[in-house]
């Protein structure tokens, strides 16, 4: 049987990327805790409409984990305290009542803030057309089972795929560094056939756009690991490296 909760809010209004923002406290009674998180903060925005002031604006989509809209801070810990769980599939019952949630935007030069909690992330797709995609003549499409691939190296590939964007790796990580959401995207193409023709070229090229959009250097503290909502593997940082280092060392795209 559900039950109702009352929280203290304290979350981030910023009116606009070039305002100064601040945290701001407001009452959520009688929450259900069967809501979602997501749903919380509706019923937060039906009451601040009501009273006709500004509703807290944020990011949200699919309120499935499946889009990588949604994301903001809550309580220090990126998509909230459930590992391996997006915001939207974070629900109330995992809150007692009388807390105080502290609700903010991701904190990254990359990722500036456009309102309350609502950033910019267009700095992955400049990352994304940088070099990850493959390249393929027009015509039709072979088969599938055309080009044999063992199943560890798909299964590991499509461990890499699981990413979606959401940004909560640049959030959680001390230097803002986005080497776990650019290195799955490496790993998911350089791992089959289809993408090792341009291996060298997409590492060269997603790396250094990476650095132009100012995210910082990974020092492998792991928390991009901890905090990613489909629990990908710092590995794939690994992998990204070693195809960095032989593009550096044999490509000519220097």
């Amino acid at each position: 049987m559900s039950k109702t909760i009352n929280l203290t809010l304290k979350v981030w209004r910023q009116k606009g990327p070039d305002v100064k923002g601040k945290l701001e406290t407001y009452q959520a009674d009688g929450i259900s805790t069967d809501m979602s998180f997501l749903e919380m903060i509706d019923v937060i925005n039906e009451k601040l409409t009501r009273d006709g002031k500004d509703p807290i604006a944020f990011d949200h989509d699919c309120r499935e984990g499946i889009c990588g809209m949604c994301g903001c801070v809550v309580n220090g810990r990126a998509h909230g305290p459930e590992k391996g769980t997006t915001l939207c599939q974070l629900h109330m019952r995992h809150f007692s009542n009388g807390d105080t949630v502290v609700i903010e935007p991701w904190r990254s030069r990359a990722f500036k803030v456009i309102k309350d909690l609502v950033v910019d992330r267009s700095a992955f797709d400049k990352v994304i057309q940088a070099g990850g995609y493959v390249s393929v003549n027009t015509g039709g499409a072979p088969d599938a089972n055309a080009i044999p691939i063992p199943q560890v190296i798909a299964e590991t590939a499509m461990d890499a795929a699981a990413c979606i964007g959401c940004g909560a790796c640049v959030a959680s990580c001390p230097n803002a560094s986005a080497m776990l959401f650019v290195s799955a995207k490496v790993s998911q193409l350089s791992l089959l056939p289809q993408g090792k023709p341009e291996a060298a070229k997409r590492a060269l090229a997603m790396v250094r756009k990476m650095d132009e959009m100012g995210f910082g250097n990974c020092t492998n503290e792991a928390e991009c690991e901890a905090e990613c909502p489909k629990e990908i593997s710092i590995s794939h940082i690994a992998r990204m490296n070693r195809e960095f280092l032989k593009a550096g060392l044999f490509s000519s795209e220097k």
